[in-house]
């Protein structure tokens, strides 16, 4: 049997995602990939191989697999309950999984996507230069019970037992705007009442858009909804016809009329993204100057994932092999040859 991952039960919005597919959108087809793209670049320094590498997308809950060979998986984004043959993994963290053994992952605890790594990456074929699913345009479907994902090959095979103290963004909080040239169309006094506002992300969304429910009265522009229709792209603010925002996620349409009051930082999305039903946000506008110094701080920290990794603390009483550990400088298991 090849190199592979069996699924033996998944849930609804288990799907293969990388960095995704740009390019395509004069041909109506959105970028698409994981829904917190900061999960793939903490998954890939966990592991230490290259971001681009697909991996799961585990949205609300993920599954129960099953490796043909033995494994390193990373764990990342949307924290889950997740244990191995029954013994509880760590999140944010490198294991190894033996071949034949059984991963689950439950549900989400904080948060909303989840992300199982795999080291090699998932080789499934690619579409128009990407593996990831955009269900939206058909392309790729969610894993089902019998399904066997083939992983690639593993250049460091023999690192494992590592966390990361991954960035803090699962429960809501504020989350950077700039302006772009429909934010003219709102009355200044709108403008200020949007970023006094605390929205709460509500149960409608998905990797398409994200809704905020406000507290108070929704918003409108000058012009109403009389928008021509021109190309979106994820993080635009678009408000519908009752006033609320729609926050525009991975597999956003590639054209939309309704008015776009702003957008939100790339940088920050994953904010969005990660924000569970009945989660708390504030919207704030900040100057260009200060978005750029946003983003640039922003790919600094991601290129520098790796220093900040440190060993996994692991209970003595899930560790199998104990005694080919040496836990104290000079302790043997005492059936050493002389």
């Amino acid at each position: 049997m090849n190199r592979a991952l069996i699924v033996h039960q998944a849930g609804p919005g288990v799907t293969v995602q990388d960095l995704g597919r740009p390019g395509y959108l004069a041909y109506g087809l959105s970028c698409g990939g994981a829904a917190d793209r900061l999960a793939l670049y903490e998954g890939a320094a966990l592991l230490g191989q290259e971001p681009g590498l697909a991996a799961l997308e585990m949205a609300g809950a993920g599954g129960s697999f099953e490796p043909t060979e033995t494994l390193r998986i990373a764990l990342a984004g949307a924290t889950m309950r997740a244990s191995l043959d029954g013994a509880p993994l760590a999140w944010n963290a490198s294991h190894l999984l033996p071949a034949g053994a059984r991963l689950v992952i439950g549900p989400a605890m904080a948060g909303v996507y989840g992300y199982l790594h795999l080291g090699g990456g998932i080789a499934t074929p690619e579409v128009l230069g990407a593996r990831s699913a955009h269900l939206a345009a058909g392309i790729g479907a969610p894993l089902a019970a019998g399904d066997q994902i083939p992983i690639g090959p593993d250049r460091r095979a023999d690192e494992t037992g590592l966390r990361l103290d991954a960035e803090e963004r699962l429960s809501g909080g504020t989350v950077r705007v700039v302006a772009g040239y429909q934010t003219g169309m709102f009355p200044d006094a709108e403008l200020a009442r949007f970023e006094a506002t605390l929205f709460t992300r509500d149960a409608r969304g998905n990797r398409m858009g994200v809704r905020l429910n406000p507290e108070g009265a929704g918003f409108a522009g000058r012009a109403g909804l009389s928008v021509l229709s021109e190309a979106i792209v994820p993080g635009d603010i678009q408000i519908t016809g009752d006033g609320a925002p729609f926050v525009l996620m991975a597999e956003c349409q590639t054209t939309g009329g309704y008015p776009r009051i702003g957008a939100v930082l790339a940088c920050d999305l994953p904010r969005v993204a990660q924000a569970a039903p009945g989660t708390k946000l504030r919207l704030r506008f900040v100057p260009p100057a200060e978005a750029l110094a946003a983003e640039r701080r922003a790919a600094e920290a991601r290129a520098g994932l790796r220093r900040r990794l440190t060993r996994l603390v692991r209970d003595p009483h899930d560790i199998r092999d104990l005694l080919s550990y040496e836990l104290i400088s000079g302790v043997i298991a005492g059936n050493e040859e002389e």
